[in-house]
Parts: structure tokens; sequence; C-alpha cells
């Protein structure tokens, strides 16, 4: 163990990282059925007795966060186990236990040295295996690519990783290549002296053009698959996100959006919030017509639309860092994805020599 590690861990533990921490990847770490004479219990008790060192405070504390499942469906810790429920743990991460199976699969490398890798990752791409899903993600590849290396352990299920980004949402993502590397580099995403900024398309006009969101982010109490922001202060864990408009391309728009914090999917719900949903996020409403006309024509060009980009429209453009081992900071730029280029070029076409309403 390198000096420090535990810190690492702590990262890891605290916070996400990144923009999007995978949400729609959830790994069951835990999965208990009920016996069929099983009396009525309270799933707090009925789990602090079969995890081993668990308290109660932090079953209490899982349940609150949406972790706790009962038959597929979140439960609060008062929840009274029946016979023959399915009480499953699930965590935003990995068990430990999972082996990562090597893939060579395609990695577009931007830069590489001897403690890091820079990838461009493609929309689709889960980064993390996961339950029910443990073949074909970033972390695949990069056993793969990792696999004769001294330092690679194929039970680590976070290989060189210091950040995350959404299955569907592409850009840069940097991993590193040694113990030290992968420390320095996630101690910068903690105390927030990485850069880094994301291109997106969002639904109607924002106004100002230029501005910051600010609201604390917590699991919405309605969808556990979702992000919530909430403007009280009670809830969540405080959000800021600064961003400016690229290009008005009319009941659409192209905005840059600096990251001041790293909750999970914290551009997706502060752009929701402020009513400026990105457009096709299914998992947010932004697959839905949410600004334009009524005429059929028009409904037929955002459903094409739809099909060029089957995604939510978001792309982690730059990143920068001071780089582990020289100490020099360095900013890597990506260019946008084809489908969100051709999604943006729709959208001139569509609104060249028109008066928008």
């Amino acid at each position: 163990m390198i000096e420090g590690e535990d810190k690492l861990e702590e990262i890891y533990d605290s916070e996400p990282g990144d923009e999007g921490d995978e949400q729609e990847q959830i790994f069951e770490h835990h999965r208990f059925v009920a016996d069929s004479g099983q009396g009525l219990l309270r799933v707090d008790r009925f789990l602090v007795n079969r995890i081993e060192n668990a308290s109660r405070n932090k079953i209490q504390a899982a349940a609150e966060a949406g972790c706790i499942l009962v038959n597929d469906v979140a439960v609060k810790s008062n929840y009274r186990v029946k016979p023959n429920d399915i009480i499953s743990v699930v965590m935003a991460y990995p068990p430990h236990e999972i082996e990562i199976i090597p893939q060579d699969l395609p990695l577009n490398i931007v830069y590489e040295d001897e403690s890091l890798v820079l990838i461009n990752k493609e929309p689709g791409m889960v980064v993390h295996p996961g339950y029910g899903n443990y073949t074909g993600t970033l972390v695949n590849a990069l056993a793969w690519h990792f696999k004769d290396q001294p330092w690679f352990n194929s039970k680590d299920p976070r290989p060189g990783l210091v950040h995350r980004i959404d299955k569907d949402t592409s850009g840069l993502i940097v991993v590193a290549k040694t113990g030290e590397a992968k420390l320095k580099l996630a101690l910068q995403f903690f105390e927030k002296t990485s850069t880094r900024t994301y291109n997106a398309i969002v639904w109607g006009t924002p106004n100002p053009a230029e501005g910051t969101i600010s609201g604390n982010i917590g699991r919405s109490l309605k969808d556990r698959k979702q992000m919530s922001v909430y403007v009280d202060g009670e809830y969540g864990k405080p959000a800021v996100t600064h961003y400016k408009t690229i290009e008005n391309l009319g009941y659409v728009t192209m905005v840059e959006c600096r990251l001041e914090t790293g909750r999970t999917h914290q551009i997706r719900a502060h752009f929701k919030h402020i009513g400026h949903t990105l457009f096709n996020d299914a998992r947010y409403g932004g697959n839905e017509i949410l600004k334009g006309t009524t005429f059929t024509k028009y409904k037929q060009f955002v459903e094409n639309c739809f099909k060029i980009l089957p995604r939510q429209a978001l792309h982690a453009k730059t990143l920068g860092f001071v780089h582990p081992s020289s100490g020099k900071y360095m900013e890597f730029d990506s260019e946008l994805p084809d489908d969100m280029q051709q999604c943006a070029e729709k959208w001139r076409s569509y609104i060249s020599g028109r008066t928008m309403e």
C-alpha cells in the first residue's frame, strides 16, 4: 500500500468526483431472501443481523439514500420484511470481489505516458462493470490495456480510475497507471483543483446567457434513478455549475458548463431545475418536445434529431490537471462527437432564414 492510500479510499467513499456517477449503473452488494416463515421485522434490524460489521446507523443511512431495495423497490429503514421478500443492498460502486475480465475493446487514447492515459470515451460505453453487466465496459478495456503492467490487479474494481462520466455522456477521462499517480490525481478531483468543461445542448434559451446555477443535489425522493435540486440546503450536497451560451439554435441552445463541484448528474439536474433540460435526456424528460411549435413537420424534425443523437446531449470537452510526476499543468481539449455535431447542424439548417416564435 502506498502512503496515503487510505486517503484515496476516503476520496472514493465521500464524493463521486465527476458530473456523472453512472447512476444508471447500480451494483448489488448483498442479496437476501426472507424465509417463508419470516415474522414481520424492520428491514434495518433484518440486515444488521445478516451483514458483518454493519451498524444500524449505517443501514438506516443506506435506506435514506435509496440503497435498500425490497423486491426491487427502495424502502425506508422502518419497512417490515415479509415472508419471501427479496432484500438487496445496492451501491453506486462495484463490490470488491468482482473480478475484472480484460477485453480487447477499442479505446480512443488521446495521450499516454508512464503515469497516465487520457481517453476520449465514446457515448454508450459504461465506465464500471455492474450488476448484470460485467463486460463491455471501459474498465474491461482498461484491464486489457493494463494487463501486462506489474501493478495491475484484476480484482481491483477501479483500475486507475479517479473520476467517472455517465454511460451516455461522451468525452475525456483520465486514468492513472501507477499508485502514486492515482492518489495525486484523485486528490485534485477531491480538492476541486482539476478543471473541466462540458458542452451541452439544452432545450430553450437560458436567460441570462451566462450565469451560475447553485443548489444542493441529492437523490430524488420520487425516483431513485434521478437526482433533484434542493434549494433549502437541508438535503443533498452543495453544487455549483457555471455556464455560458455558445450558440443559440432557436428552440435549443449550445452551452458550455464549468463544474465547480462534481455531483452525480450535476449538469443534468441543474439544467432541468432552471427549466432547460438537456436535449434528449430521457432520464430527466428531455426526450419530449419541450420548446417549439405544434406543427407536425416540426415534431417530425425533432424526432429525426433524436434519432441522430439517441442520448443526452452532453460531452466532457476539456480536462485540465497537474501532471502527477512532472508537476506541470496539462489541459486537453476534444472535438464534439459526430452525433452532437450533426444534431447542431440540423438545428442550424432548420432555423436558417426563419423567424422563431
